[in-house]
């Protein structure tokens, strides 16, 4: 992992070289098609779940009415997509047993 505690396409394609043997360039290919798999699935309005990791989601939200917290004036804030991201049971156990 990098210094600031992040993981990185780099880090998972290193991970992949050292447990798997691939090469460093085919490891980074590898990793780079995944990646663009989850985003051309995404893109075209599916859900990606990865068992034991977590899933992907994406939701519509409608149009709202939010605030300006400074000024305490009511703007309409527009329909858009948002992605979230729910981590498995699985995932979940894990984190709390490393914390």
């Amino acid at each position: 992992m990098t210094d600031a505690g992040t993981l990185t396409r780099a880090d998972l394609a290193e991970k992949l070289h050292e447990q798997v043997g691939l090469s460093r360039a085919d490891s980074a290919r590898l990793v780079e098609r995944i990646l663009a798999s989850m985003c051309e699935a995404l893109s075209e309005g599916e859900n990606v779940k990865i068992s034991g990791f977590g899933t992907f989601v994406l939701r519509d939200k409608g149009e709202r009415i939010g605030r300006n917290p400074k000024t305490g004036v009511e703007v309409p804030i527009a329909p858009r997509r948002v992605l979230t991201f729910r981590a498995s049971q699985m995932m979940r156990d894990r984190i709390v047993r490393a914390g």
